[in-house]
């Protein structure tokens, strides 16, 4: 089954789970399923009080939802009781599906509605700012010509042109955000990608004493991308590293393959065959993201840096979805940060054949 299914007796104990149910809630399959359910899920808090409200609800719920934080998973559920022929409760049953996957697909598809409606505002804007802040730069550099015998003068209008340029950049990437990505698609080695993003990412920022680790197999397969925007959201993604660790730390960035399921609610064909991907995570041991922050990370003009417009991971975000794949947060405050890109492998890869 790729669902799960767990049945408890009424003193507790499991009567039988099947080996989706250990693999959703991450837990150990005991010895035997005679255990108590509070036992083998004890860390599991959420399950075991969903259980436990199965013989005290009068309603039991039809379509519910646990959100495993510490798994970065959804898992929807149903509960339902098991009687004996006299109508006495003896029993219950949870049946449940790790909704993950539909509720990032959710996700992707609510932050393309809001870019779309910023998207049309802010292109506007842009356009609107663009030549003002031309124009405001080029008379800072005739009157700088004018005032060259002033060192005071000449500082001040340094730091006009310098505003200026800020502003200008930031309008750039506000465009970038709001354009459509036009890609042009070949076969990809995402170990080139990442050598590359290392180094453009170090001429963005200052790397200082942060140690970099790169733990790509040579046999990675290839993906189909556009290899200078996939440099883009990797170089973003070190770039905002190095600046969380202000030159002390460790990066790990770390590949692998993975074979993705194909969710039910998606597939047309129960056997139809696990999509390969590449996973690629890139991973600090920084100050972290705080949890009230994590879900608004990629939206754009958010930033949790003193300077900066706000928009980088936002057009890291829009990028990955076009290349059909999806990116995700986890961090722990005080501990770290883990941006995981998820790319499917080419159909033309060795892999295939």
């Amino acid at each position: 089954m790729r669902n799960g299914v767990i049945a408890i007796h009424r003193d507790g104990t499991i009567a039988l789970a099947n080996d989706e149910t250990y693999r959703i809630f991450n837990v150990t399959r005991p010895a035997g399923d005679t255990r108590g359910f509070s036992e083998v899920f004890r860390d599991r808090p959420d399950v075991v009080r969903a259980l436990s409200a199965a013989f005290d609800l009068t309603t039991l719920p039809n379509r519910a939802e646990l959100r495993l934080k510490d798994l970065d998973r959804v898992v929807g559920y149903t509960l339902s009781q098991v009687k004996d022929e006299d109508g006495r409760v003896i029993g219950a049953v949870m049946c449940f599906k790790d909704l993950t996957l539909v509720e990032q697909a959710e996700e992707r598809e609510r932050l393309r509605d809001r870019l779309a409606s910023l998207g049309e505002m802010a292109a506007g804007i842009a356009h609107e700012l663009k030549n003002p802040l031309a124009g405001i730069e080029v008379m800072a550099g005739l009157l700088r010509r004018q005032v060259s015998d002033m060192p005071d003068a000449q500082t001040l209008i340094a730091d006009i042109i310098s505003e200026a340029k800020l502003a200008n950049a930031i309008v750039v990437e506000m465009l970038e955000l709001v354009r459509p990505v036009r890609l042009q698609m070949e076969q990809v080695d995402v170990r080139d990608v990442l050598h590359q993003s290392i180094t453009l990412a170090e001429s963005k920022a200052q790397r200082g004493g942060v140690a970099v680790a790169l733990k790509v197999p040579p046999s990675l397969p290839l993906v189909d991308g556009d290899p200078h925007q996939l440099c883009q959201v990797f170089t973003n993604l070190l770039t905002n590293a190095f600046e969380a660790l202000g030159g002390r730390g460790h990066i790990t960035i770390a590949a692998l393959v993975e074979d993705v399921l194909h969710d039910p609610a998606f597939a047309i064909e129960d056997h139809e065959a696990p999509t390969k991907t590449v996973i690629v995570d890139v991973m600090d041991d920084g100050p972290g993201v705080p949890a009230d922050l994590s879900d608004r990370i990629f939206d754009p003009f958010f930033t949790t840096k003193a300077e900066g417009s706000g928009l980088g991971l936002a057009i890291v975000r829009k990028i990955v979805d076009a290349h059909d794949g999806r990116i995700d947060l986890a961090s722990t405050p005080g501990q770290g940060t883990r941006f995981r890109v998820a790319l499917p492998v080419s159909s033309g890869s060795s892999w295939f054949k």
